[in-house]
């Protein structure tokens, strides 16, 4: 006998550098996808069908999320009854160890639910720091995890007199990756939120903490195109170094052409996380 199907809400979070990105990565691929990794220790659970992630938001190779999110239907034998949220959280857990991914919180949804056209906003937030010659001159604990700039000091009010360039409804054709299909989204987005912010850096000690200075850098919309926050980003720090100003940001967002972005503009992927994704009727 054959209980009925369940379907829940994944909140997930990981450390990106060792993976592909967040999609499952096929077999014959040396790195694996986060997905391949929750897939494998739900598979632990030994479902009558074999349980697929479908995942809300994608990421990159080294990219990280705080909190990405994603839906799956578990279908158990014998007709045992659904997994309560607690237990499927911590048995997933369990399961995924010693990797550097973990569920964060187990929703039961309804039937229709779908974790990618059901999210409302996403939010992703991108990590900076100014006076350091190279990654090599940051604390461990930082490595991988933001954007060390050359930069002693950043023009963080051009930046932010840029960012509100970028606020709102838009055409974001130049910021649209030329690797991007170009035919399956449409390059018109709505940013709720683009800010330019001082940020703590991690256990540092003192000497370093008189050096450096880090920075967030905060994106919410809806939806993005592929690759336009790196790219965003990128643009947002030349105009904090001088090398462009905040109406030449308004010329590229006007000219719409992929091909009009400045090369080798694009921020590195180490920075950047997802930090949320947001659905209505549901308590984060």
């Amino acid at each position: 006998m054959s209980s009925s199907v369940a379907r829940y809400l994944i909140l997930f979070q990981y450390c990106g550098t060792r993976y592909s990105g967040v999609m499952a990565a096929p077999d014959t691929q040396a790195v694996r996808g986060v997905q391949n990794y929750l897939e494998l220790a739900a598979q632990k659970l030994k479902p009558e069908v074999p349980i697929r992630f479908f995942i809300s938001s994608r990421t990159d190779s080294g990219v990280h999320a705080l909190c990405n999110s994603a839906h799956i239907d578990i279908q158990r034998t014998n007709g045992k009854p659904p997994f309560s949220e607690n237990i499927l959280a911590n048995a997933l857990n369990y399961h995924l160890k010693p990797e550097p991914i973990s569920v964060l919180k187990v929703y039961r949804v309804p039937p229709d639910f779908h974790a990618r056209y059901r999210a409302v906003a996403r939010t992703y937030m991108y990590r900076l720091v100014t006076g350091c010659p190279d990654g090599s001159h940051l604390p461990v604990f930082e490595r991988n995890l933001c954007w060390p700039l050359q930069s002693v000091n950043l023009d963080v009010a051009a930046m932010q007199e840029a960012a509100q360039v970028l606020l709102g409804t838009h055409d974001f054709s130049t910021f649209r990756s030329p690797s991007s299909d170009a035919v399956s989204s449409s390059p018109v987005k709505t940013l709720d939120q683009v800010e330019v912010a001082p940020a703590c850096g991690r256990l540092m000690p003192h000497q370093m903490q008189r050096k450096l200075q880090f920075w967030e850098v905060t994106f919410k919309s809806r939806s993005f195109l592929y690759k336009q926050v790196r790219r965003m980003t990128g643009i947002l720090v030349s105009v904090g170094q001088g090398r462009l100003t905040p109406s030449q940001v308004k010329e590229l967002l006007e000219i719409r052409d992929t091909a009009a972005f400045p090369g080798n503009a694009m921020a590195p992927p180490d920075g950047l996380f997802l930090k949320n994704v947001e659905y209505d009727g549901i308590d984060q």
